[in-house]
């Protein structure tokens, strides 16, 4: 009697890695990284490829750096970064590739803040506060509790990639420093909401249960 075969069932999507979790890509970088796995480039190689020449126009004098030319590098820079996103993060410079992504971003959101002027600084170095607090929690989070941010946090997050295309928009839209302060803001306020209620959970269950036999003995 023949045995009846059993459709197979589907494979589960395999876990991020510490380093995958730590690049904070968004739903874009994602996308982007599905194209990945035919691009035989190690991961810093193709964040290289993209944010070389965005640094390099950062470089530049202002008056040399137009809207064109600085949306172009910025989707050039989002898509070999997102790209890379679907690589395998195996080769000897994989540690590289998380601040590689933070340079690019931090960077670029400075330059853009002075690009629109001086009032604009200080508000690019208070979102710089909100995403550092992001990436730390990320780090810190995941090694001692082993856990992240729930989905919706990273998602209202955008990911580098969506943060670098909001920074550009909010710059030539002339609704800086108005938007970088409203980002800080709301960023801010989300992530360390989440922060303080995750390691205090994290905390009360870190703590034995004490009983009331052990509640006498204690007193």
């Amino acid at each position: 009697m023949s045995a009846v075969a059993t459709p197979a069932k589907p494979a589960a999507s395999e876990p991020r890695g510490a380093l995958e979790i730590y690049r904070d890509d968004g739903r874009l970088a994602r996308l982007l990284g599905q194209f990945g796995r035919s691009v035989p480039l190690s991961p810093i190689a193709l964040i290289a490829a993209g944010g070389l020449p965005l640094c390099i126009l950062l470089l530049l004098r202002r008056e040399m750096v137009t809207e064109e030319v600085m949306g172009l590098l910025i989707g050039w820079a989002v898509l070999a970064g997102g790209v890379s996103s679907g690589r395998p993060h195996t080769d000897r410079l994989r540690w590289a590739v998380p601040p590689a992504l933070r340079l690019l971003e931090y960077a670029t959101i400075v330059w853009i803040g002075m690009l629109a002027g001086a009032e604009s600084r200080p508000a690019a170095f208070a979102l710089l506060c909100a995403l550092a607090f992001r990436h730390y929690d990320l780090v810190y989070r995941l090694r001692h509790q082993g856990t992240t941010p729930p989905d919706w946090i990273g998602n209202l997050a955008l990911g580098w990639e969506g943060r670098l295309i909001g920074a550009y928009i909010l710059w030539i839209e002339d609704l800086l420093p108005q938007g970088f302060y409203v980002a800080a803001i709301a960023f801010g306020v989300v992530f360390v909401a989440d922060s303080v209620m995750s390691w205090r959970r994290w905390g009360r269950a870190q703590q034995p249960v004490l009983y009331d036999d052990e509640e006498d003995a204690a007193e």
